[in-house]
């Protein structure tokens, strides 16, 4: 009889013991020129990530010329006076550095990754860059045809149509928040070099600037380097601009826009609410995580579990702009995609999970496992040098303190169950909701009609 041969197993791996995090405390300071710094070592992090703000926010944009500040953003990795777009583009490659660049309501950014050795060529780029970008004639009109061409293609996204349809129905028509944030394809083709040129020059300064650098910084002699690069760049002073009051309608109603033949309706439901300055801000990102923030929160389990009329419904809360004084809000929302037949019962199921959740509340269970994904993950959240930089960024662009969103952490653990839910009910009323969906009217209007959720009307297709 044939002896049977044995395994020898490998112990099993034992967790280490749990050590305290926190997100990481930045150091501020400033440059002669007047520039704004804030910098945080993060040991082993060979990637150092740089973010800079610029103060040209979307509302400074010249009437009529929606969508400079992406073209600006753009162009500033189009060559400098020291060198050409292809030249630029080619050293910025031998680096092993990536420059991107963006602009949103509160300003421009500019994101720089780099390895740590290479850091003093990549800053001496993004320096020239930001201190004498080239804003040839050829370059700006590449840039505007591409961003012409961008259009269209968005207008036949049908997320990216609903959220350009939610922001011009939430907010008035002179408020530069109802308008596509990257501009129309009149106000796009009025662009040219000078109108650019002239944009730059009268919003973008150092003393209105910060930088943001995370990385291993520890082998760096980085007050001298941010001096000779950076620090290079002058610029005349600047007072503050006046920040325009913003007001939103949020009448409950549904706006339909014609997609005919679709077969799947995107929905988008949305309103505005309180920024990260308000104190309900804790309580509302853990209200709204449990009801729709992962596969396991409630609208998920019954529109998507249940039901089966999606692959997925999310909601979340968007900062539009902060301000300590009260004037800030964010868009609230919840999206998704159903099938073109069943888009009437998904939405009756949707709002019954929002009057269920007024009625009823949350149960602890959700909110223990809501705070554990919140917090629980945040460590590896922020493993990289572009996450940490990205978020300090973001609290110096909304006017929080330095240590925000390690608090926030804290506030989150803190946050019980009756005040989760109440924060998400307020955020989320069943009568205070716009519900844009884009798909085939024919289809999907009276069935929505028939809920009674909201006066309901339809928009040609673009």
């Amino acid at each position: 009889m044939t002896e049977l041969a044995t395994m020898e197993f490998h112990p099993q791996p034992q967790a280490g013991e749990a050590r305290p995090w926190a997100f990481p405390a930045p150091e501020r300071g400033a440059l002669g020129n007047g520039l704004t710094l804030l910098r945080c070592h993060r040991p082993g992090q060979q990637i150092v990530a740089v973010e800079v703000l610029l103060a040209a926010p979307l509302e400074a944009e010249p009437k009529g010329l929606d969508g400079i500040a992406t073209i600006m953003a753009r162009a500033f990795s189009e060559g400098t006076d020291k060198h050409s777009a292809e030249e630029f583009a080619a050293e910025l490659e031998r680096c092993g550095a990536t420059l991107d660049s963006y602009a949103d309501h509160p300003g421009v950014r500019l994101s720089l990754e780099v390895p740590v050795s290479r850091l003093p060529k990549a800053l001496g780029l993004l320096a020239d860059a930001l201190r004498a970008p080239a804003f040839e004639d050829g370059e700006i009109e590449r840039l505007v045809r591409n961003r012409l061409d961008e259009i269209p293609h968005e207008s036949a996204n049908p997320a990216r149509r609903a959220a350009k349809e939610l922001s011009r129905q939430l907010f008035p028509a002179t408020s530069r928040m109802s308008r596509p944030r990257q501009g129309t394809e009149e106000t796009v083709t009025a662009i040219d070099s000078a109108a650019v040129r002239a944009f730059y020059e009268k919003h973008v300064r150092p003393a209105t600037a910060t930088a943001v650098v995370v990385g291993d910084l520890i082998d760096l002699d980085l007050d001298t380097l941010l001096g000779d690069t950076l620090g290079a760049w002058t610029g005349s002073q600047a007072e503050a601009r006046p920040v325009p009051s913003v007001t939103a309608d949020d009448t409950g109603r549904v706006i339909i826009v014609d997609r005919p033949g679709a077969v799947q309706t995107q929905l988008l439901i949305g309103r505005v609410g309180a920024d990260r300055h308000d104190r309900v801000w804790p309580a509302q990102v853990l209200g709204t995580y449990c009801l729709g923030g992962t596969l396991t929160s409630r609208l998920d389990r019954v529109l998507r579990e249940e039901k089966g009329y999606t692959y997925g419904v999310r909601a979340f809360g968007q900062v539009l702009r902060s301000a300590p004084d009260g004037t800030g809000l964010s868009m609230l929302a919840i999206s998704g995609s159903v099938d073109t037949p069943n888009t009437g019962p998904a939405l009756d199921d949707l709002w019954k999970v929002l009057r269920t959740l007024a009625a009823e509340g949350l149960t602890d269970a959700e909110r223990d496992v809501a705070v554990q994904n919140l917090v629980g993950v945040a460590p590896l959240k922020y493993e990289t040098a572009a996450a940490v930089a990205g978020t300090l960024a973001d609290q110096v662009e909304q006017h929080l303190p330095d240590d925000f969103q390690a608090t926030l952490y804290q506030q989150l653990a803190a946050t019980g169950t009756v005040e989760a839910t109440a924060a998400a009910v307020n955020a989320f009323p069943v009568d205070r909701l716009v519900t844009v969906l884009v798909g085939d009217a024919a289809q999907i209007e009276e069935p929505v009609r028939a809920l009674g959720i909201g006066e309901v009307s339809v928009v040609a297709p673009e």
